[in-house]
């Protein structure tokens, strides 16, 4: 890594607003995420930007069914898609739209620039036309026989068969996916980029400079069978009616989704930028010292290694730095499924186990290739359990325990050379780590620090400060232990923070220091102060997984039977939300339950819990109440306090693990994310009784 900061942007691929996050997107988001944290933490400054791909015919027509707005589909699909993200601690310094005046002007302004230079030409082409819903198909919505090897209900632009690629034209008796029509030729004018004139500059881009290259091996030999099979040119207009950002001077005519969706991490930076203060020509200038890196799946290689650099390149932009490409995600070594519940949607996933497993088995698996990578179940809950749990986070639980009844809480102001050796072991391996987060080589770096773990775990071993703790005179050793011991956690949080944010924020409160950087790891602490250790990870019960499943089943099997038509969505909700009534009971039955408003004075975490938050309630009486209530996955802490609900008063004291909680809150909903707390209108008192 170089003395001075590097300024660097850093982008994912943009999600499409047409369909809720699953396991297989957030592959790259926590890739990207991964690497972005660790550029920071390494003094860098960077920036993170993504936005929801917005535009195109699948949006129009879904905001049609559900009798929306495309505006109002993309504002409610865009909190959904950041809710799961920053559910997965996904820092985006911004996450925007390219549904915005920002990504409008760019687009325009980079067509107007590349219609100057000559590279883009008007020509009338055949297209295929729906007579029944009087559009014209775009290739995803044209079906028929493969031309190349007679494989059936093949897309208009590929063949997920053989791979082949070719016109929608070219198809074997084609029908519309929208209608089941027999579409017919119709003529149309439409716009193309000459991408074939800029193969020249697009082969010298990829190969003038092999010690920097901007692709992987991989994805550079991808590209090589495209230059050998000649470059097209590129129709980057649509017919209306279509959802997206009008031609300039073409009236009827929009910009094809592929045009203005990569220029919307321009468009998003820009935003970000105005709102900043940040210099957006600092990094998209030609001549820029600035890094730009994209991380995007192998599928959408095409679009990003040609299409785009070209684009910049004539629109007078620079190009990117890298492209980081991955490949997709299977589970259980197969594509994943609906039908055995393995197509598994974010929000189910959060409902049962924590982000972070997720983030620390991604990182486990994830590589600087071009390659698949796989979540077994099975493999999941053992890592996650033997390296997070029992090793990483055992280590601080083996030795804190005796810094707080022996040692009021304060580590030693010295070591001993055993102590020393280790921390110095673990210290020395900075460089190697950094390099492998730097080149993303992440597998890598889990391994080494994992490594790491296993040496301190055999140095309380060695040492069984357990049994120093019983014999007499042996205060000062223990206690040098037990410092070590506590700065090699220390240690190997630093290394696991881009990969465990939250963890690493428990791991701050818990050694009473500042958010951990990268160079903190060339120091110690040694007569400092620390809380008293609370568990800071629970083993994942194989019973989470099975939930998980039957979940993503039911809730795949409910959305594949639950009628397309208008109003579909809303539908889906009401039925899900909807529960069968309860038998009948009497008066004097309902009248034993003490409701009472209750104003919630403080919500709070509950350590090792993952559903429960601990919230402190005011019913008018002289003490607060201690609740506590399992609605951790729909509301945050702060979202709570202030807030009045109501609570029955007179449930019997329940003791938990966790504490006594002393009443119950009540909430709507059929749990998870999706539960509401009843909120009375302001005016009703502390104390007042409900009936």
């Amino acid at each position: 890594m170089s003395a001075s900061p590097r300024k660097i942007l850093v982008t994912s691929a943009l999600p499409y607003a047409n369909g809720s996050i699953h396991l297989g997107h957030l592959v790259e988001y926590i890739q990207t995420d991964i690497w972005a944290r660790f550029q920071r933490m390494s003094g860098n400054e960077c920036h993170y930007v993504c936005a929801d791909d917005t535009h195109g015919t699948p949006i129009m027509l879904r905001a049609q069914q559900e009798g929306i707005t495309p505006e109002a589909l993309i504002e409610r699909v865009h909190g959904e898609h950041l809710a799961d993200f920053s559910a997965f601690h996904i820092a985006f310094d911004n996450y925007y739209s390219t549904n915005s005046e920002e990504n409008r002007e760019l687009a325009q302004a980079i067509y107007r620039r590349l219609k100057a230079k000559g590279l883009i030409e008007i020509r009338t082409i055949e297209q295929l036309y729906d007579p029944q819903k009087e559009m014209f198909l775009p290739d995803r919505f044209i079906k028929g026989k493969c031309p190349k090897c007679g494989a059936e209900d093949q897309y208009g632009d590929s063949c997920e068969v053989c791979g082949a690629t070719y016109a929608p034209t070219d198809l074997i008796d084609p029908y519309s996916a929208l209608s089941g029509a027999k579409p017919v030729l119709k003529e149309s004018e439409h716009h193309f980029f000459k991408l074939g004139e800029c193969e020249a500059f697009l082969k010298q881009w990829l190969m003038e400079n092999p010690d920097q290259a901007p692709l992987q091996a991989e994805s550079a030999n991808k590209l090589s069978e495209w230059f050998e099979a000649g470059l097209k040119d590129w129709d980057i207009s649509r017919d209306a009616p279509y959802f997206g950002f009008e031609i300039p001077d073409a009236p009827g005519k929009y910009f094809y989704v592929w045009l203005d969706a990569p220029i919307g991490y321009m468009a998003s930076f820009k935003n970000l930028c105005d709102r900043k203060g940040i210099d957006f020509d600092a990094y998209w200038k030609p001549d820029s010292d600035a890094e730009v890196y994209h991380f995007i799946g192998k599928d959408i290689l095409y679009f990003h290694a040609l299409f785009w650099p070209a684009t910049l390149k004539f629109a007078d932009y620079r190009t990117p730095t890298r492209i980081c490409v991955h490949g997709f995600l299977t589970v259980n070594g197969q594509k994943m499924s609906k039908s055995r519940g393995t197509f598994i949607m974010a929000s189910s996933y959060l409902n049962h186990l924590k982000p972070e497993y997720l983030r620390y088995y991604f990182a486990a698996k994830l590589s600087d290739r071009v390659e698949d990578i796989d979540l077994n179940l099975e493999d999941f809950v053992s890592r996650v359990n033997s390296n997070l749990v029992g090793k990483y986070v055992n280590i601080a639980a083996r030795s804190a325990g005796f810094i707080k009844k022996r040692f009021d809480n304060r580590l030693s102001a010295e070591l001993d050379d055993a102590g020393r050796q280790l921390l110095e072991s673990i210290q020395s391996k900075q460089a190697a780590i950094a390099a492998r987060y730097e080149k993303r080589q992440f597998s890598e770096a889990m391994r080494e620090i994992m490594a790491l773990a296993d040496i301190a775990n055999e140095y309380v071993d060695e040492t069984k400060p357990w049994v120093l703790a019983k014999e007499d005179g042996q205060n000062d050793t223990l206690q040098r232990i037990c410092t070590a011991t506590v700065n090699a956690f220390r240690l190997l949080t630093i290394y696991l923070k881009p990969v465990l944010p939250q963890l690493a924020e428990q791991v701050e409160a818990f050694l009473k220091i500042e958010p951990l950087r990268w160079g903190d790891s060339q120091t110690l602490l040694l007569d400092h102060a620390i809380e008293p250790y609370q568990h800071l990870a629970t083993r994942i019960d194989p019973q989470q997984i099975e939930a998980m499943l039957a979940e993503s089943t039911e809730s795949l099997k409910k959305a594949a039977h639950s009628p397309a038509r208008h109003g579909e969505a809303q539908q889906q909700q009401e039925e899900k939300m909807t529960e069968a009534m309860s038998d009948t009971i009497e008066y004097d039955d309902f009248a034993k339950v003490d409701l009472r408003i209750a104003r919630i004075v403080k919500a709070e975490h509950v350590e090792g819990a993952d559903k429960l938050l601990q919230l402190t309630l005011d019913i008018g009486e002289e003490n607060t109440r201690n609740v506590f209530a399992g609605i951790k996955s729909a509301y945050s802490p702060e979202q709570l306090a202030g807030k009045l609900t109501v609570m029955v008063a007179n449930l019997a004291p329940r003791k938990m693990r966790f504490g006594v909680s002393e009443g119950m809150v009540l909430a709507a909903g059929p749990g998870g994310r999706e539960l509401w707390i009843l909120e009375p209108h302001e005016g009703a008192q502390p104390g007042m009784k409900v009936k």
